[in-house]
Formats: C-alpha cells, structure tokens, sequence
C-alpha cells in the first residue's frame, strides 16, 4: 500500500492550485478589500513609536534595497521592510481579523507580498492570488489546530502567519512544488509567538518577525535550503508540538480549497475600532444599548460587560494606563462607548485613556465572561451589556454573533474611504490621497506594482519634519 505523501507537500499542491482563474469574484473583490484596509492603518502605524524604535535600531532598515518603507521617504532590503512594514500593519491594532482563532492574516501577508512584488516586477494579478493562496494556508492551519492551540496561550496570528506568508511568497515567486514544500517546513521551526504579550510593542512586533520569517523561508527554499519533509506531521514536529496528540485535524487543512474560499465565509471582519478584536463585540452591545435607550454618564450606577469568556481571556484590564493597554481593555472601551457613543483613534492617547470621567465609569463596571455562553458556542463573538440606572431601570444589550449582519466586512473597497482618509492624513500629502485610494481599489489590475509603491513614500521633507518631532518630544 503506498504511503501518502508528506503534509507539507499536499498542502504546497494546495497551495500551487491558486491562480487568478480559480479565484471567484467575491474572494478576489475581499482580497482587495484586506490589502486595501491594510495599508491604510499600516500608513497610520508608520508613525507609532514601536516603528520608530525599530528604525532607530542598528542594522534595522540599513541595508538598501529595491522595498519602499510605508509611509517614510526611504527603501530597504526584502526582509528589512517586511519586518518595519509588518508591524506597522499591526502597531494600532486596526487590521482586519479572522473569527477563526483570531487571526490577523492580511497584517502578516500584505508588508512581504508588497516588497517582493516590487522587488521581482509582479502584478495586481499576481499579489491577489498570493494573498489569497496566504490566507488560505493561515485559516486552514487554524482550524486544523483548533481551540486548544489559542487558550494554550499562542498567538495565532504568528503562529499561523509564518507559514501563511511562506506559502504566499512562495506562491508568488513560482516556487515548484518540492521548494514550496520546503518553504512550508523551514517556516515551521520558526512559528511562535504568546498572548502573554498582548498590549505591549511585541504583539506588532509579531506580526512583523512572521512577516520577515515566511519571506526568508520562501527565499532561502528558492536557493536550495533544506527542511524535513515531514516537519507537520513529525511526532516532534509542528501538529505535535503547537497542539499536541489528538488535537489537530489535518484533514480541515487540506480537503476542498476553493469549495468556497476562506475569504468567501462569513468568518472574516473589518475593525471598526482601533482595539483587540475580542473586544468588538462588547463595543456593538454598547454603541446600540446607548443608541435605544439614549443614556447620560450621569444615568450610569453600574455596567456589567459579560464578552464570551474566550474574549475576556486577554482582555481583561480594568483600569489601563497606557494606549497599548486601552486596546486590550474591554473595560475601557465599553466605558468609551457609553460615554461618547464612539470609539476613535484618538481615544487611545495616553491622556484619554486616563480622561477623569472616563476612571469614573471603569469603577463602576465590571466584566466577566458571560455565564450563558460556552466554550463550544456556535458564535465565539459574541457579548451582552448591562447598565443599571441611577433611577432603578436595567438597560441590556446581547450581540450574539458581531458577523451575523455584515456589519463589519464591506461589500466593496470603496467603503473604506472614510477610515482609510483617516489612517494616511498627516503621514502623505494631501493632494496624493484620492488618487492612491483610486489606484489601491484596482490593484487586482495593476500591471506593476512598482507604481503604487512609490505612491507610498512619504516626501522626504516630511519624513524629516516627523524625526525633528520625535527627537524633541
């Protein structure tokens, strides 16, 4: 009886089976809208401070090279600006997500397939099918994963986004079959990433290194690396190590792609809100109570905010102090909807974090996962908000599942105008916005990709003007 063939190879058929014919519409349209949203927070994440130190490193962002760095007046090497731009992608926490183990796929894939597009002449047809042979990968593996694989305390957005981008580069550079395969096992001995790190400059910081690993696990795959053609399913290898015996299902990862698309699913979301996806949910329960029932700060005796408890896991800060510890603060966010019936960028700033009226209510609420909703819940997105008046009335309101409407995907790119304006202001020119949006809403058509990486570049006049700040800040 034959043995079947590795994993890593199955999957790099998977992956090598992607073309921009086997793309349905709604997918590629969803591919543009990813990259799309990402580069616009990754224009607002230049000019964050964890970026800033990055730069600021020796032998970060030295070595030239032919990939712009989002949002500065400089290039640099492949691997240099998929690490910078990476973690732009991620610094405010403002990139799009997956229900699926919460993961960040267009933050890890968009800053490398960027870089090696324009370093090697590709086009908007080639970056789509890259991205969407990427983020099937990241998915797929987190679904084969499962559960136990994020309450163990990874961070799926790494753990999966290294291979993801390895699959995607490799797609993009054409690898064949047995270098995509090898791509796949060097990627997998540098997977890694923990939760325990949430609302520090390391979780960005993540999404950065998986950004920068899965680029050079496709290039060095290219020259001939060598990686065990079993590193998946190995009794020391990936399944084994990242889940454990019985915790993984292979089969999810390579049955049927395409039949439909990852991105075709209702699993995938826009942010809204510049804060920790598993704090969105809470958010919507609070913009609509306060909508339907028209309350004052004034009104408010107590607030329960009762998040799936999978959600309260990594954000459960009940009295943050600083912008990182904002975003992962259903508190503070729930506290911030109530009180100003929206959550804005600004409102991380250390001062409104901080904002007096604002620590009143937090003293006032208290979260907890809610007791009505299981581990195993067909919705793990999903949130109920109590407000008690000062008159003696209690005010509720459950969101079972923040997906169910399509409240938070858009139907096209044109949608993010609004949020993608207000991302870029202040870091390009002014008069260079509109027609970048034109062009990024047809960069599925793109014949060089080169052209919108100029675009990106910030006049150097304001790049300087930025440093100027930062020194005397």
């Amino acid at each position: 009886m034959p043995t079947a063939d590795p994993i890593g190879l199955r999957l790099a058929q998977n992956i090598r089976g992607v073309t921009a014919d086997t793309v349905s519409a709604k997918a590629r349209t969803r591919a543009v809208i990813g990259i799309v949203d990402t580069i616009g927070v990754m224009l607002a994440g230049s000019r964050e401070e964890c970026v800033r130190i990055l730069l600021e490193t020796p032998g970060i962002g030295e070595a030239p090279g032919p990939a712009v760095l989002v949002g500065h007046a400089k290039r640099a090497s492949l691997l240099d600006a998929a690490l910078i731009n990476g973690v732009a992608a991620h610094a405010l926490d403002y990139d799009d997500f997956s229900t699926t183990l919460g993961v960040h796929y267009s933050a890890t894939l968009v800053a490398p397939l960027l870089a090696l597009a324009e370093a090697e002449g590709k086009t908007g047809a080639d970056l789509i099918a890259a991205y969407v042979a990427g983020m099937e990968t990241e998915i797929r593996l987190a679904r084969a994963v499962g559960w136990q694989h994020y309450d163990k305390g990874w961070h799926p957005t790494s753990t999966m986004g290294t291979i993801g981008v390895a699959a995607a580069c490799g797609h993009m550079m054409g690898l064949g079959e047995t270098a995509l395969a090898t791509a796949l096992g060097i990627a997998a001995s540098q997977s890694a990433g923990m939760k325990a790190n949430f609302g520090t400059m390391t979780k960005p910081l993540h999404v950065g290194i998986a950004a920068r690993a899965g680029l050079l696990s496709a290039l060095l795959a290219r020259r001939g690396f060598t990686a065990n053609r079993t590193a998946f399913e190995h009794r020391q290898g990936f399944f084994e190590l990242y889940s454990g015996p019985g915790n993984y299902d292979v089969d999810v990862l390579l049955a049927a792609w395409g039949a439909p698309w990852e991105l075709e699913t209702d699993g995938q979301a826009l942010k809204l809100w510049p804060c920790c996806g598993s704090t969105h949910a809470a958010i919507v329960a609070a913009l609509d109570l306060r909508e339907a029932e028209t309350i004052t700060v004034e009104q408010i005796a107590r607030i329960q905010a009762m998040p799936h408890r999978r959600r309260l896991r990594h954000t459960d800060t009940p009295h943050p102090r600083t912008s990182l510890e904002g975003k992962f603060s259903v508190q503070y966010v729930v506290a911030r909807a109530l009180a100003d019936g929206a959550v804005t960028l600004a409102d991380f700033a250390p001062a409104r974090v901080t904002e007096p009226r604002i620590v009143r209510l937090l003293d006032l609420l208290e979260a907890k996962g809610h007791p009505d909703m299981d581990d195993d819940a067909d919705s793990q997105w999903a949130a109920e908000v109590v407000v008690d008046t000062v008159d003696g009335r209690r005010l509720a309101c459950r969101i079972d599942n923040v997906l169910a409407n399509g409240r938070l995907m858009p139907d096209h790119p044109a949608a993010l105008n609004g949020k993608f304006m207000d991302c870029a202001k202040g870091v390009l020119p002014q008069d260079r916005l509109a027609p970048l949006f034109q062009s990024l809403q047809a960069i599925d058509q793109a014949p060089d990709l080169g052209a919108i990486g100029r675009l990106l570049l910030a006049p150097r006049e304001a790049a300087e003007a930025t440093a100027a700040e930062a020194v005397t800040a």
